[in-house]
């Protein structure tokens, strides 16, 4: 088994990036709803106040209908979370959050890391695309790429 980089720089490959940007651009593009990836070495902090720190850093609270979502990766504690701001959260409850998270989960134990990504990704998308599908005028509000 290859050991994965804890460096959030080199945790994934080029090529893995792009296609968890893929993924998000897919969702995006059914939505008005806003998907970023964040990696950190190591947490400072409890990991969920870590969390949503980054989700405020990130300026994902500011979406005009509060519909974004964090993937937030804390490699050395080998943990981690998926935040849904307040739209989406008061639409899909903390149970779909943990579903998300017990899917990825299962790609993550093999050490598919991307395929678990992508595979939240796209759950994530389709929730977002049920209660906030993308309309005339909707923007791209934050950018896509994997945060490091």
């Amino acid at each position: 088994m290859v050991m994965q980089s804890l460096n959030p720089k080199s945790f994934f490959t080029k090529e893995e990036k792009e296609r968890i940007v893929l993924a998000i651009r897919e969702a995006e593009r059914r939505t008005s709803g806003e998907i970023r990836v964040y990696l950190e070495r190591k947490a400072r902090g409890e990991l969920m106040e870590r969390a949503r720190k980054v989700f405020e850093k990130l300026g994902m609270t500011r979406t005009r209908l509060r519909n974004g979502v964090l993937i937030y990766f804390s490699l050395q504690d080998r943990q981690f979370t998926v935040l849904g701001d307040r739209g989406i959260h008061e639409k899909v409850g903390p149970g779909f959050w943990d579903e998300v998270v017990i899917l990825m989960t299962q790609s993550f134990s093999r050490g598919e890391f991307t395929a678990g990504l992508v595979n939240g990704i796209r759950l994530v998308g389709g929730k977002l695309q049920a209660f906030f599908p993308r309309g005339p005028g909707d923007l791209n509000e934050l950018s896509d790429k994997v945060e490091e």
